[in-house]
């Protein structure tokens, strides 16, 4: 610490310069690197610079020579205001290593100011009975500069009357006062005119001047006299500013400034009356100076003073009695005394919802009020007993769901001229009554599922709403339950009670269930609650989850595989054999292709792609083998197709083999058909059945709905070579078609068939062994 005292002392120096005021911006004050012995080549390596403050520099250094100048006009009176010696205190920085110098710049005053002073006239009024030495302190001069080229003397100007005294009261300050040494005469002279001269200590020195105005003041011994024992006048209210009220006039039997009049306001004139009335000084004049209200006060006692301007003034007092008369400038005021926010809808006629009162400021006729409804509402005014009363009732039943709030508009009126009115808006709220059902926003809903859904998920939802609102608009759903056959499917769902969201428990099987209906009910929470049910058509859309069944080659053990024989000596486009296949789906799902997935040569034999037909391509030859084996593919036509293969052996043999072979096969054949035919017409029937059953449940749903849902299934077959029967409906926005599978040319669909690839032909043998349908 004694080490970091001593370097701290080493570190930094003082110095001092002197300059006089108002230098010109660049001068030189010193060469401060010089004087404290510091290397100028290094001024700007250790950052040689004035710390300053926050307010604009009057010194800058200059880093390249160290020398010290001013940066603008430096006023000592500015800078130093009234201090004897002005000092401005500089702290100069150097770095590597630290080093602090302060710097004193002494500001020398210069004689600058001339004195001066606050006016250029003063007036002085002695009365002429006044004594030879009577006092009167003059104000004083002032000179900015300081200590000599302050204001050192005084001169008065040379006369009879007066001489001048200054007493010195330091700090600069010398003060002048006037002495009455000789007695003044008004008759001889009225007023004396006097040049006071302050003369500052400056070589040369500088002088300023006033003029000083003695007035001689005559004797007062007569007090004024209003020309009016009584003053009175009537004034409407309203009266635009500046407008005469009344003049009102005294005299006084003295000369001069004794007879000369001012009039003024009583000392015991309150404020409020000084903010309505003004006063001419000078002629009495009353006027009107703020708003003149009738309601306020409807007349004033003014009390006037008049007096003279004697040395000693002599006044007299008289009262001005101002009535104002009542114009129609107020409004009717409308105040609501008692009012119901809500009243019910179901509120009967007649009922009070607010209770008015009317209030009119003005008098007689200009107070008198007329109210009134303005708009044609189910409401109307009725008077009470009690004036300027009135209760404001229903006039008609009320219905929250057409209008929930009326903004009824109150006029009032009085019978001034020109009549005044004003106008007062209440807002009624109506407030809900359970008087609606919740309503659904279809009815019936017709639903569409696509079978084998997941057992849990939403699959459809309803929605109902109510006219009303809060608890009497909150709505809960449930299926009614019932032991009809008509809801039997319901116990197959669960109903979310508070958003309408319906749930399957189960998965449904286009192939088992095709449609379905079941009634929501929609409750509300009011009291007594209401409720409301609709009917849900839901039909359940075939998705390809069934795959083709070979129907035949069917072999003893249940295998989709047959053998054939046919003569060697058959030609081109002879029917070996047809592979016929069933699909339980329907549309595109249930329609059918077949395709050679093996083949021992693919010159001998061809398989129609829609009929499952197999035909020789060409003849056979000696170098043809006698077996041939086929693998058929037969997939439907879903997204995710599903396929069955069935396999076909085609033994070639001479004709005298193949006839006695075929006389051997044709009886066990012929069995082996009549069984299939027979699970075939079973098949068959049972699945046209349920078809046309849906068909009719459509049929039916379809003639019970509005006319205005009879669009929504669009029934059209039709045939283009491709898709021998299709089944359009339509739900919402969506659009659906039932496609059937393509049958040969010549084969017929039924309206009432199930559109799959079902056939059941009649199956003929010729003598060659040759298949027809």
């Amino acid at each position: 610490m004694v080490a970091l005292i001593f370097f701290w002392i080493g570190a930094s120096a003082q110095i001092r310069y002197s300059i006089s005021e108002e230098l010109k911006e660049g001068t030189v004050v010193g060469n401060i690197a010089k004087d404290l012995g510091i290397d100028l080549s290094t001024l700007k390596e250790r950052g040689f610079r004035i710390v300053s403050g926050s307010t604009e520099p009057l010194f800058q250094l200059n880093q390249n020579d160290g020398i010290l100048y001013v940066t603008r006009k430096i006023d000592r009176e500015e800078v130093c205001d009234r201090i004897t010696v002005c000092l401005i205190n500089l702290k100069t920085v150097l770095e590597n290593p630290l080093e602090i110098h302060y710097v004193a710049v002494e500001v020398l005053d210069v004689n600058d100011h001339s004195p001066s002073f606050p006016e250029k006239e003063k007036r002085l009024e002695m009365f002429e009975s006044a004594l030879p030495g009577a006092r009167f302190q003059l104000q004083a001069a002032r000179d900015p500069d300081s200590g000599p080229y302050s204001v050192q003397q005084y001169k008065l100007s040379n006369n009879d009357h007066f001489r001048l005294e200054v007493k010195d009261r330091g700090e600069d300050r010398k003060m002048p006062i006037l002495i009455l040494q000789k007695q003044l005469d008004r008759e001889s002279a009225k007023n004396h005119r006097l040049l006071l001269t302050a003369i500052d200590g400056g070589k040369p020195a500088r002088s300023g001047t006033i003029e000083i105005i003695v007035e001689v003041l005559d004797v007062n011994d007569n007090s004024p006299v209003f020309t009016k024992d009584v003053y009175s006048v009537m004034l409407g209210e309203n009266s635009p500013v500046g407008a005469t009220v009344i003049q009102v006039k005294a005299t006084d039997l003295d000369e001069d400034a004794n007879g000369e009049i001012i009039y003024s306001f009583g000392n015991g004139v309150d404020d409020k009356i000084l903010r309505l009335f003004g006063l001419d000084p000078n002629t009495g004049e009353l006027t009107v100076k703020g708003l003149i209200d009738y309601e306020v006060n409807n007349i004033y006692d003014i009390d006037i003073q008049a007096s003279d301007k004697g040395p000693v003034p002599l006044a007299t007092d008289k009262s001005v009695i101002v009535k104002i008369i009542d114009v129609n400038d107020n409004a009717p005021e409308i105040e609501v005394t008692s009012f119901s926010k809500a009243i019910p809808e179901d509120s009967r006629p007649g009922t009070t919802v607010a209770l008015i009162s009317v209030n009119d400021l003005d008098s007689g006729l200009n107070g008198k009020v007329l109210c009134s409804v303005m708009e044609d509402l189910p409401f109307k005014l009725l008077s009470s007993l009690q004036d300027n009363m009135y209760s404001v009732v229903t006039k008609s039943p009320l219905d929250r769901e057409k209008v929930s709030q009326y903004d009824l508009t109150i006029v009032a009126k009085d019978a001034g001229q020109p009549p005044l009115s004003s106008v007062k808006t209440i807002s009624v709220v109506v407030s809900d009554v359970n008087d609606n059902s919740p309503e659904f926003s279809l009815s019936p809903y017709t639903f569409y599922v696509t079978e084998n859904n997941h057992p849990g998920a939403s699959v459809f939802s309803v929605s109902a709403s109510d006219r009303d609102i809060d608890e009497n608009a909150f709505i809960s759903y449930h299926i009614l339950r019932d032991s009809g056959e008509e809801n039997k499917w319901a116990s197959f769902l669960n109903l979310n009670s508070e958003n309408g969201n319906i749930v399957a428990l189960k998965s449904f099987d286009f192939e088992t269930l095709k449609t379905f209906k079941f009634q929501v009910v929609a409750t509300d929470s009011g009291t007594p609650s209401l409720s409301s049910n609709v009917t849900i058509n839901v039909f359940i859309l075939d998705q390809n989850d069934n795959a083709p069944v070979i129907l035949y080659p069917v072999s003893a053990n249940g295998s989709a595989e047959g053998v054939e024989e046919i003569p060697r000596h058959m030609n081109a486009g002879h029917l070996v054999t047809k592979v016929r296949a069933y699909d339980a789906d329907i549309g595109y799902n249930g329609w059918l292709l077949f395709s050679l997935q093996e083949v021992t040569d693919h010159s001998l034999f061809a398989l129609d792609r829609y009929t499952g037909q197999i035909r020789t391509l060409r003849s056979f030859t000696e170098t043809d083998e006698a077996e041939h084996k086929l693998v058929i593919l037969v997939k439907d036509n879903g997204n995710v197709s599903l396929s069955a293969t069935a396999t076909v052996i085609i033994n070639v043999v001479e004709p005298k083999e193949a006839f006695a072979a075929s006389d051997g096969k044709s009886a066990v054949k012929d069995e082996e058909e009549n069984s299939v035919t027979f699970y075939l017409i079973i098949t068959l029937g049972s699945v046209s059945a349920l078809f046309i059953i849906s068909i009719i449940v459509l049929i039916v749903m379809q003639c019970s709905n509005p006319p205005d849902d009879s669009s929504k299934y669009l029934q059209d077959v039709n045939y283009d070579g491709t898709l021998c029967h299709s089944i359009q409906y339509r739900s919402g926005d969506k659009r659906y078609m039932l496609v059937g599978p393509r049958m040969s040319i010549g084969s017929t669909i039924f309206p009432g068939s199930n559109g799959n690839t079902l056939v059941a032909p009649d199956h003929r043998r010729s003598a060659s062994g040759e298949v027809r349908s």
